[in-house]
């Protein structure tokens, strides 16, 4: 048999050729006609809860969906995540990371009932990231059905720890200390609803917690002595009247106040949270400056006033990267391929996700959106419409399917030439 010798492509011919492959229309049949089944997994998964360091019974949920779709090597690492690969893993050769949290922002015991609407789905974590995970299964679904086997192999991994608290320590791990950290070549993170989305901007954040204490007392009787509360708010004060800029986008918020036992007692701690985010590290890096200037100062000012002095203390408690896709990348380019052969417009976005572990590592990644439209994301209240769907689980498949061709040089994505007749 003879085969056509291949000559560089650019994007969109790559992008046309893959798409028009049977095996790659068996997939895309798979995701147009499971839609019933795509929505029951997510309203199975995040019925059960998952809050920051708290995803374990979702990752075994996980754990044992990936089985049943004949993923390989399906286990839970050290750190949560629950990982399968595409393909039989020998422990060498590139991967390309497809993604999903398994996180919320919800507290336990928040009632996760789903309520149904006119076809649209209502309740805390149904589009973030129930739309997310569910893609995740359905692009694992689709491809085993269609049995598509890329030239790379793909590693899905239900991630821990995105939200809040979480500080991206599913991520960190799965990039530095896990086995498969230095074989990780693209990471794509299906992160909520969307279609025409691509979060290829990491915006930076650090959040620290603010404490302050002192003796505390009777409001009364020791009235004088130095109350944790007042000073806390001077500081806050003091932090918040300073401006931000607006280019680059900085911002400063103050997320949570808390401490005191009565209205008849001088306290003897507050505390508060403290988010500070940025486009820019050096801006980041400045307010933190103010911070920590405006708590000495505010604790200084108090105990020069009064006896029994108080004491402050800053804890940082996350700390994500800014950082950004290259806008020549390999990445880039597939992204805007895939978008023009589906008649997509590409939003480019700016956003804190998964993706900013790898984009601070050097590594290509972007964050994109699972399908469907959603809103009231991080209340009781979210909501998500899983209409037109199956128009963003097919962008998924062309990006994912393109990249595992990425390390290759002419390289056919799924390792299959098409002969040419005698």
């Amino acid at each position: 048999m003879i085969f056509r010798e291949r000559t560089r492509e650019r994007p969109y011919e790559r992008i046309a050729r893959l798409a028009a492959l049977p095996a790659v229309h068996r997939a895309f049949g798979w995701l147009h006609l499971h839609e019933p089944r795509i929505l029951a997994w997510q309203r199975e998964l995040v019925s059960i809860p998952a809050p920051p360091f708290g995803e374990a019974e979702r990752a075994q949920w996980f754990a044992t969906r990936m089985r049943e779709l004949g993923l390989f090597g399906t286990h839970i690492d050290d750190e949560g995540n629950t990982l399968a690969t595409l393909l039989p893993d020998d422990g060498t050769g590139p991967l390309v990371l497809l993604s999903a949290h398994l996180d919320t922002v919800f507290a336990p015991g928040t009632d996760l009932a789903i309520r149904e609407r006119d076809g649209i789905l209502i309740g805390p974590g149904i589009s973030d990231n129930g739309a997310g995970l569910a893609g995740l299964l359905a692009m694992a679904a689709a491809i085993r059905a269609a049995d598509l086997q890329p030239a790379i192999n793909i590693l899905f991994a239900a991630n821990v720890g995105e939200e809040a608290e979480g500080d991206l320590r599913g991520m960190r791990h799965l990039f530095t200390r896990s086995p498969f950290a230095r074989r990780i070549v693209s990471a794509v993170a299906l992160e909520g609803a969307g279609t025409q989305t691509a979060v290829t901007r990491a915006l930076g954040s650090r959040r620290f917690r603010v404490e302050i204490t002192g003796q505390g007392g009777h409001s009364w009787t020791d009235f004088g002595l130095p109350n944790p509360i007042v000073t806390l708010a001077n500081a806050i004060a003091e932090l918040s009247a300073q401006p931000l800029p607006q280019r680059p986008r900085t911002t400063l918020n103050i997320g949570e106040i808390r401490g005191g036992t009565s209205v008849t007692s001088i306290p003897q701690s507050a505390e508060a949270t403290v988010d500070i985010r940025s486009t820019d590290a050096d801006q980041i890096l400045t307010v933190e400056v103010r911070l920590y200037r405006a708590v000495e100062d505010a604790v200084m000012a108090a105990n020069r006033s009064s006896s029994g002095p108080l004491r402050g203390q800053i804890s940082l408690i996350g700390d994500r990267p800014a950082a950004e896709l290259a806008p020549g990348s390999r990445m880039m380019a597939t992204v805007q391929a895939v978008d023009r052969h589906l008649r997509l417009h590409t939003e480019e976005r700016l956003g804190s996700t998964d993706a900013n572990i790898p984009l601070a590592m050097g590594r290509e990644a972007v964050a994109l959106g699972a399908g469907g439209v959603a809103g009231g994301v991080h209340t009781t209240n979210e909501w998500f419409d899983p209409r037109g769907r199956d128009l963003a689980l097919r962008r998924v498949l062309l990006v994912l399917l393109d990249l595992c061709s990425a390390e290759l040089d002419d390289a056919d994505p799924l390792n299959i030439l098409e002969p040419l007749q005698p």
